[in-house]
């Protein structure tokens, strides 16, 4: 049997119940790790639990909305006295919804920043505060292409807004806490069949306009929650050990330019 690169280590996943956090969720525990998984829905976040841990003996799980700093602490406290320690934290919770820019109400607004920025935030402050006990840790924050650039088939300035603000944090933070030995990383993303489309689309609709952004990758093809979630152990990983404030691009060649 091959050496499990992340054997005993512990990680939070935000957003852990589907998509990307799930597909995340799943390597880190082929891989040996320990899972504390968080979003809103209690229901969805047991299911996943009981198919990635049907045994309960490696996941947990911390309902509630990362924008409140008390689930933020609870999810640190729950690694620490469920698995004895935190040494990764992915922030992958997030809202997707392209809106018109005048569309956008100030409850938009908030639901973006909240959930993304915020949440990030107070996640990662409450996770550093364990890190710093134990000699480091490494975080990876899920970022966006649309934080680089703007795409005017699918407007998103709220979601942009708030997705920079992720990738700026990720580059404070790492120069913030290098020399207390914590990694701060970010992948960015462009369309990643994940059933976030499915919380704004028919499911007819989603078998319908996703195959359409084939051809904007130009390696011909939407991303899968397994791509981002390889890229994720590979910033959270001993091979990333020399690499801390980047944002790594995981989009198909999207930000590398057009080929036409």
């Amino acid at each position: 049997m091959s050496e499990q690169r992340f054997e005993n280590r512990v990680a939070i996943i935000t957003g852990g119940g589907t998509g990307i956090g799930k597909a995340t969720a799943a390597l880190l525990l082929a891989e040996g790790a320990r899972v504390v998984i968080n979003g809103r829905r209690e229901a969805v976040l047991r299911e996943t639990a009981r198919e990635l841990d049907p045994d309960g003996r490696r996941v947990r799980w911390v309902a509630g909305s990362v924008a409140d700093e008390q689930v933020a602490r609870e999810l640190a406290s729950t690694a620490v006295t469920e698995f004895g320690g935190l040494d990764l934290v992915v922030n992958n919770a997030g809202v997707f919804k392209p809106t018109p820019f005048l569309d956008h109400r100030v409850e938009d607004f908030d639901r973006y920043s909240d959930i993304i920025l915020k949440g990030t935030f107070l996640v990662s402050q409450a996770a550093i505060r364990e890190m710093t006990k134990t000699g480091g840790g490494s975080i990876v924050n899920v970022g966006s292409m649309w934080a680089e650039q703007a795409i005017g088939a699918t407007p998103s300035s709220a979601y942009s807004a708030a997705k920079a603000g992720v990738h700026a944090l990720t580059r404070n933070l790492a120069i913030e806490f290098a020399d207390k030995g914590i990694r701060v990383n970010a992948v960015a993303p462009a369309v990643v069949e994940t059933p976030v489309y499915e919380t704004f689309m028919s499911p007819e609709q989603v078998r319908e306009v996703l195959p359409t952004f084939h051809g904007f990758h130009p390696l011909g093809r939407n991303g899968r929650p397994d791509d981002v979630a390889k890229a994720i152990l590979y910033l959270a990983g001993l091979e990333a050990d020399w690499v801390t404030g980047t944002v790594l691009a995981v989009d198909g060649g999207v930000t590398a330019g057009r080929q036409a």
